[in-house]
């Protein structure tokens, strides 16, 4: 990182006087517990693990410093599961993130799928002409698994994903939660996740490019003078 991007002094004070609130914060809420699931203790939990993330992270970058504290994962920061043993009805919520890395080739795919949409009828669409409009017609053309196993010819970056089921007493009624389908889960009631984040990959990269650098340290004339024929990435 260079010194321009690294955070200040202040910064990393100010952070550390976070983890202390926070601490603060935690400490009262387990000492007034009402219960062994008690939802203001989950909360200060949360709190806590998220500002010593921050402080951690801060440190890390101007001091080149790490604290003894491990952060758990999204598995264990759940509360225990309290829904029913044998739930009648699921919910599946999943959030995918992507980058729009290729906007020209982004219009471009939407504007094929417009082009097709319009041949018969002789007319000619305009949704594709602007990203926000493109997107529309990709994913309105395409499933979601289907944009995520393609999303580099779609000119698209992943990021971040997760995908919770949650379990239900009964199944909703139709288009009951339609108009805000994701602001009343109940953490206690996840039956499982499964979380995907380049974070997590950090750790094995590291590892495989310095087993990289100690074998083929010294092999760089050879590997220049072989031939290599280029992939043809194009399907």
């Amino acid at each position: 990182m260079s010194d321009a991007a690294q955070p200040t002094a202040a910064e990393v004070r100010a952070a550390a006087e976070a983890v202390k609130t926070a601490l603060d914060r935690h400490l009262a809420a387990v000492e007034a517990r009402s219960g062994e699931d008690d939802p203001a203790v989950y909360e200060a939990f949360n709190e806590l693990a998220a500002a010593a993330e921050v402080y951690d992270e801060l440190l890390y970058d101007r001091y080149d410093e790490v604290t003894p504290f491990e952060i758990p994962g999204a598995d264990d920061s759940l509360p225990p599961y309290a829904g029913p043993e044998e739930p009648n009805a699921i919910s599946v919520l999943i959030r995918r993130d992507y980058a729009v890395a290729e906007p020209q080739r982004l219009l471009a795919q939407a504007q094929r799928v417009e082009a097709v949409e319009y041949e018969d009828d002789g007319g000619a669409g305009d949704a594709a002409g602007t990203v926000h409009g493109a997107l529309g017609v990709l994913f309105g053309e395409f499933e979601p698994d289907e944009i995520a196993s393609r999303h580099k010819e779609f000119g698209l970056e992943e990021g971040d994903s997760t995908l919770w089921v949650t379990a239900a007493d009964e199944p909703a009624e139709p288009g009951e939660w339609l108009e805000a389908p994701f602001e009343q889960v109940d953490p206690q009631r996840v039956v499982c996740r499964f979380d995907v984040s380049a974070v997590f990959d950090e750790d094995v990269s590291d590892d495989i490019e310095e087993e990289d650098d100690l074998e083929f340290d010294g092999d760089e004339d050879e590997d220049q003078d072989e031939d290599l024929e280029p992939i043809d990435a194009e399907r």
